[in-house]
């Protein structure tokens, strides 16, 4: 076999031969980015390096998060609270003295206002409406013109009544005469008993016309009274619903004005069934019973009256009976169909021991309430974490209460301790049980435990416990009316003077303190507080 050359041997390749083209495709017709790049080759330590970075990162997160709580945690118990952030300083507070007075027990009801007396004006004769004599709204009296009908029609027929009068008159005083001379001959015998009878009967026709005549003329003069529209009653007129130039008739339905009485007015309310017996009864005694009117809100006192009467039924859809009270609205605080809250006052209680409702507090063992007492508080008088375990163990029975006995020993203490200059006097609180003996709106009638004159807690209670010191201010208004409220002076001994209503308790703003300090019991942002820091409640 011959051998071959390596020209004979070697692969010539066609397209390999060809010039290669300048628009980038690959000399075999792919695309040149479609070819694929070599692979580069990977260290295993780089690997091993982002994985160790990776777990640094992680644990440095952790402990961060480790260092922050614990940082948040040391600088929150760092931070006194409650009187703790004043130094052990005593807390500010509002109290008000007991107060014994006479209070009124009354039950309550929503009434409405309704005319004492109503009286819709119509017109009782036909004809034109003339004029209106009175202004809407005006008061008016009983008798006072206060609209005219024409009249000239009604005085018409006075008139025609009177000569029909005149003419039967005339009539009648023939037929009497000829009775008379009928009457006469028949004596004489000349004529029958049956003529004489006629002329009589005739003579007695015409007098019977007379009076017929005469009923006319009145009933024309009442027309004519008609005309003139008088008040019947004393009152307030309305607004009027026909104008003057109309004709008006005497079937119309809508009247002319409405006129109301308004003094005295009277207020409609109603009972339930189940506080009935105890009104009727003291109704049958002849007591005379007290209602007062109060506002929407009640707050605001309006009218003071006495009960009129029971309705003779109860009405079995609600179960209530309806009332109504008279009241004399001199000052016209009352308007008929005005909604009013009323109280019907049934006892009125003397010498009642009298304390704001907010003044009383609630624990396991019962009501208690914190009175201030002058000096330091005795030696483990604050022991007990209870309010009333401390004041149980104070030697309190429920009875009156007492000073507790305290020695000077006890009640020695520096400005240091009491974080309060030398010269300012000390206070603390007492937990004092008492025996709640009814709740009268805002008011607190006690049965025992206080004395009159008792400075108790109203305000700031909240961070206070058997025991602990305080800086008391006079609230503005103690258990009394808001009438009658006094503006306190900031000191201790001040009292608040006594009411004779219902209680409206204060809030920590309204009270005032010396000048150029925050009301006690403020934050400044019309929030209560009753310590100089802190958000917590002490056990």
């Amino acid at each position: 076999m011959p051998e071959q050359t390596s020209e004979q041997t070697a692969y010539h390749d066609p397209i390999a031969a060809l010039p290669a083209p300048d628009n980038g495709v690959h000399p075999h017709g792919l695309p040149a980015s479609t070819a694929t790049p070599e692979p580069v080759p990977t260290s295993r330590a780089g690997v091993r390096v982002r994985k160790y970075l990776l777990i640094l990162l992680i644990l440095a997160a952790v402990g961060g998060a480790i260092w922050k709580i614990r940082k948040n945690r040391a600088e929150t118990a760092a931070v006194p609270t409650g009187r703790a952030a004043m130094g052990g300083g005593p807390t500010p507070v509002l109290v008000t003295a007991v107060q014994q007075r006479t209070v009124p027990v009354y039950l309550t009801a929503l009434g409405t206002v309704t005319a004492y007396n109503s009286v819709t004006i119509k017109s009782r004769v036909d004809g034109q409406l003339l004029s209106v004599n009175v202004r809407e709204g005006q008061a008016v009296n009983k008798g006072q013109l206060l609209a005219q009908i024409d009249p000239r029609p009604y005085e018409a027929a006075v008139a025609q009544a009177e000569g029909q009068l005149t003419k039967d008159q005339a009539t009648a005083a023939n037929a009497t005469a000829e009775a008379g001379r009928y009457t006469a001959l028949l004596n004489a015998g000349v004529i029958s008993k049956e003529s004489q009878q006629a002329q009589v009967s005739n003579a007695g026709q015409a007098t019977g016309a007379i009076q017929a005549d005469q009923a006319a003329i009145q009933a024309a003069k009442v027309n004519v009274t008609y005309t003139r529209i008088t008040s019947p009653i004393d009152g307030i007129v309305g607004l009027r619903t026909v104008d003057p130039g109309n004709i008006v008739h005497a079937s119309d339905t809508t009247g002319l004005i409405l006129v109301t009485q308004v003094h005295p007015i009277a207020v409609i309310f109603t009972l339930p069934e189940d506080q009935l017996p105890q009104v009727l009864k003291l109704v049958r005694n002849g007591a005379t019973l007290t209602v007062e009117a109060y506002d929407r809100s009640e707050t605001t006192h309006l009218a003071t009256g006495t009960l009129l009467t029971v309705d003779n039924q109860i009405d079995t859809t609600t179960g209530t009976a309806r009332i109504k009270a008279v009241f004399p609205n001199t000052d016209n605080a009352l308007f008929p169909n005005q909604f009013v809250n009323i109280r019907l006052i049934i006892q009125q209680r003397q010498n009642a021991l009298v304390v704001p409702a907010s003044a009383l507090q609630t624990a396991t063992s019962g009501n208690f309430l914190y009175v201030v007492r002058p000096g330091n508080p005795p030696a483990g008088l604050g022991d007990d974490a209870t309010a009333t375990g401390g004041a149980a163990r104070s030697g309190r029975t429920g009875g009156r209460s007492a000073k507790p006995a305290s020695t000077p020993a006890a009640n020695a203490t520096t400005p240091a301790a009491s974080g309060a200059p030398a010269n300012t006097p000390h206070f603390y609180v007492e937990a004092v049980p008492v025996k709640v003996d009814l709740t009268q709106g805002n008011n607190v009638i006690l049965d025992s435990g206080v004395n009159p004159g008792d400075q108790v807690v109203v305000d700031g209670q909240e961070r206070l416990k058997n025991g602990a010191r305080v800086v008391p201010r006079q609230s503005d208004s103690g258990a009394s009316q808001a009438p009658s409220r006094s503006q306190g002076t900031g000191g201790i001994g001040a009292s608040p003077s006594a009411g004779s209503g219902q209680t409206h308790t204060p809030s920590a703003s309204s009270v005032t303190g010396p000048a150029g300090t925050p009301p006690a019991g403020s934050n400044g942002n019309g929030n209560a507080t009753t310590g100089a820091t802190g958000s917590g409640r002490n056990p």
